[in-house]
């Protein structure tokens, strides 16, 4: 037992990656080395290291051929760093398991800055416990070169896993944990409160985190000032389902340094969320509310309080917003680059009109599932906003052939346009691709190719 914790800060096997049954298990020199009889599911395993060579009898046997195959180890340690700085966490364990010059190479310290793990069956808490614990080797109980951790995917990720990276990872910047579903507000709590120089969060798809914030403990000690401690700049929240109104104000409080914020599909935010977001995230650079089903004109009025500096917006299929909310995006924000308003169905030419006139360095803009958008509304966008490069009229009705020949005629750099389930003819697209010779034209007219 006692030689097994000692071992226990030895490199981790790829089984730590992998489960027992994957081919990479199958070859023998793994399933040797197995230190469980768990089937079925990913488990962590430790080894020492490497002997530094074997003394078999049939090594000294090797021929010519076989030691010509070990030219790699002729490379300079910096070079081999080089080299095992590309590879994903799951093969940097493997490759500390295949001699000892490489697994002292493995664990250089530079290459320990980020942990990359991906799959549903892995078993996500037992790895981080393994790899910090050897990562702290040298600093006990802190891993001060470890600054992004992404385990997007990971569905057997809980809060146990995020405890570790948030007790042993003071110095992480980037988290990245879409789709694991099984994570709960208190472990985000503790991450963000126990992580100072936390930027880049991504919690997108788990549908029971409603809320960013500091634990109790932390925002006491930090009071009064505990509600600029958070330093999240970039906050992906899409599929978090049940964030409502009052969660995003407690966010908006907490996070003030936000430019980036995304969520799409937060079904239950409205309006008055918009309005508490405005009053404390002022900086905010690129904002997604697609699919926000009750963000209306208001919440666009809310949303033109950034002015100049709101770069990318996303208000697809907000089915309550009309011109009227178009009109104060334009009106205050003339530094738009990005529009996404595919399925705005309420929005018509005048308010294209008014924003070409205004955001004239737009160029990305879906207008697509926009009926009343028509040839009209394109030749405003086509004599105002000459540096478009991406243009989706996807299933707009009222488009025909001349209004794409007017923004060919003009928008020159255009490099992707959209045109799917337009009643559009062949020589309207092949004029298109005359002028806007870089364009990629998506169509569903067979007879154009």
């Amino acid at each position: 037992d006692s030689d097994l914790s000692m071992r226990t800060l030895s490199t981790p096997s790829p089984a730590l990656i992998f489960p027992l049954n994957s081919p990479g298990f199958q070859n023998g020199r793994g399933s040797s080395t197995s230190s469980s009889s768990v089937t079925g599911e990913t488990v962590a395993m430790v080894h020492s290291p490497p002997p530094t060579r074997l003394t078999h009898p049939l090594i000294r046997l090797a021929s010519k051929h076989q030691k010509e195959q070990a030219n790699i180890d002729r490379l300079p340690d910096h070079s081999m760093i080089q080299i095992f700085s590309f590879l994903p966490t799951n093969q940097l364990c493997r490759c500390a398991r295949v001699c000892r010059r490489w697994y002292n190479l493995a664990w250089d310290p530079r290459l320990w800055r980020t942990i990359r793990l991906t799959g549903e069956t892995i078993n996500v808490d037992r790895a981080l416990k393994v790899l910090t614990r050897r990562l702290c080797q040298d600093t006990p109980n802190v891993c001060l070169m470890l600054e992004t951790v992404i385990v997007s995917g990971c569905r057997r990720l809980t809060d146990r896993g995020l405890y570790t990276i948030a007790q042993c990872c003071p110095e992480l910047r980037r988290l990245e944990v879409s789709g694991c579903y099984n994570i709960s507000n208190e472990a985000v709590f503790d991450v963000v409160s126990l992580c100072p120089n936390l930027e880049h969060l991504d919690v997108s798809g788990c549908s029971k985190v409603t809320c960013i914030s500091l634990t109790r403990e932390a925002s006491i000690k930090l009071s009064p000032l505990h509600g600029k401690q958070i330093s999240i700049r970039y906050l992906d929240m899409t599929d978090c389902f049940v964030l409502e109104d009052e969660g995003l104000h407690t966010i908006a409080a907490h996070c003030t340094q936000l430019t980036h914020l995304y969520l799409r599909r937060c079904v239950r935010i409205t309006d008055e969320g918009l309005r508490y977001l405005m009053i404390y995230c002022t900086s905010i650079k690129e904002l997604s509310v697609s699919d926000c089903r009750f963000v209306s004109d208001f919440g666009m009025r809310e949303i033109a309080k950034l002015e100049s500096r709101l770069r990318y917006l996303s208000i697809a299929h907000c089915g309550r917003i009309t011109d009227v909310g178009i009109r104060y995006i334009a009106k205050y924000c003339s530094k738009l680059r990005y529009l996404n308003a595919r399925g705005c169905e309420g929005i018509t030419d005048h308010g294209v009109e008014y924003l070409a006139k205004n955001c004239t360095k737009l160029k990305s803009l879906d207008i697509g599932k926009c009926p009343l958008v028509s040839d009209t509304g394109l030749e405003f966008l086509a004599l105002n906003c000459f540096n478009l490069k991406r243009l989706s009229l996807k299933s707009c009705e009222s488009i025909t052939g001349q209004g794409l020949q007017i923004v060919a005629a003009n928008c020159f750099d255009l490099q992707m346009l959209n045109v799917q389930d337009c009643e559009v003819s062949v020589d309207a697209l092949r004029f298109v691709k005359r002028h806007c010779k870089r364009c990629i034209i998506e169509h569903t007219n067979p007879a154009f190719f």
